[in-house]
């Protein structure tokens, strides 16, 4: 077994503090990397403070892993020592179902094994994530990471990343289309680099008037104020695809009569309500609202490919590991441009 330095939060109302715990040794498909930086979505929160429910104690949050291999089991082939490489939201899966074998992994009929608050395939050992100082993983999970971006600044596209660009990729967002993006948080704001980089035109939809900077600075052509009803009345039926990423409770009719024939609303968010949907605003123009969650490790891995070649990464505020419970208070309070990202070597 292999000793793990690590925060974990020991309650729901308990703060993270210091914890030692141990991984499994390395098996013959398993990859033993060495966490350099881990990204703290705000699905972390949810978790560590239960609010979910399901959530097992001690629990060490993070999905958003970056870091170097220092070991490898005898069977491995797509890995070496030494390489830059990743792993994000699950760890393995059925590999069995047709959605597994389809490279939809994060669709598997069993449900994905998460990689943290989760069991794992032997059905006792429970899993625990990135806020540590190294992991154990069946290659399969495990993404390849280019050295070319900044590492920290890519950690959060394990979660962030591809929670955007696979919705984005399945409505087939392409140049000359009309691209919205509801929210300029931790996931609208990598929608509107990916939609950007895909030759969208891009619209921020905000209620902050304070983000029409950030918007622009990030790419996006335009910035449409949603408290403005003369602005929303003047963008009705205009765009292609909306793509929602807010988790506040909010009314989905509003944004569906913004779409043009055959207009797709993707929904990335999780408002704790129920939204409010008018029959009437899906059937005018064929709408339709499509719910996506993150991707499976091909597509995975070629959001990443993708983002090495046109260089985008999170924009990133990296903290040391005893700053997380002040972390989990900012990103509540939305003071965070755009993602925490957790410099491990300071356990």
């Amino acid at each position: 077994m292999i000793s793990t330095k690590a925060y974990a939060a020991q309650s729901k109302t308990t703060p993270l503090a210091p914890f030692i715990f141990f991984r499994r040794n390395v098996k013959e498909s398993d990859v033993h990397i060495e966490i350099l930086f881990c990204g703290v979505c705000h699905s972390d929160i949810h978790q560590a403070r239960d609010e979910w429910g399901g959530a097992m104690y001690p629990m060490v949050p993070g999905h958003e892993i970056v870091g170097k291999i220092i070991s490898i089991g005898e069977k491995v082939t797509n890995f070496k020592i030494g390489e830059t490489v990743g792993v994000g939201v699950m760890i393995d899966s059925c590999r069995e179902c047709k959605n597994c074998k389809n490279d939809l992994e994060q669709y598997c009929d069993e449900g994905i094994t998460g990689t943290y608050n989760a069991i794992e395939r032997d059905g006792k050992t429970v899993a625990q994530g990135g806020y540590s100082n190294q992991i154990v993983v069946d290659e399969k999970y495990v993404l390849h990471i280019s050295d070319k971006l900044d590492l920290s600044a890519a950690a959060p596209l394990l979660c962030a990343g591809i929670t955007t660009y696979s919705p984005l990729r399945y409505a087939g967002v392409t140049k000359g289309m009309k691209v919205g993006v509801i929210g300029l948080g931790g996931l609208g704001h990598m929608a509107v680099k990916f939609a950007v980089a895909f030759g969208a035109e891009v619209t921020v939809l905000s209620t902050s008037p304070h983000k029409e900077t950030d918007a622009k600075k990030l790419g996006a052509h335009q910035f449409l104020l949603t408290t403005d009803e003369n602005q929303m009345a003047s963008y009705k039926r205009y765009f292609n695809v909306l793509l929602d990423a807010v988790s506040a409770n909010h009314n989905y009719t509003k944004y569906l009569d913004l779409l043009d024939i055959d207009g797709k609303l993707l929904v990335v968010g999780l408002p704790q309500e129920q939204p409010k949907v008018s029959p009437f605003s899906l059937i005018t123009n064929r709408r339709s609202i499509i719910g996506s969650m993150i991707g499976g490790i091909k597509e995975t891995q070629e959001m990443h490919d993708f983002c090495a070649l046109h260089n985008i990464v999170s924009e990133v505020e990296v903290i040391p590991m005893n700053a997380i419970n002040e972390a989990y208070e900012r990103m509540i309070k939305g003071d965070v441009k755009y993602r925490f990202v957790i410099d491990t070597s300071t356990l």
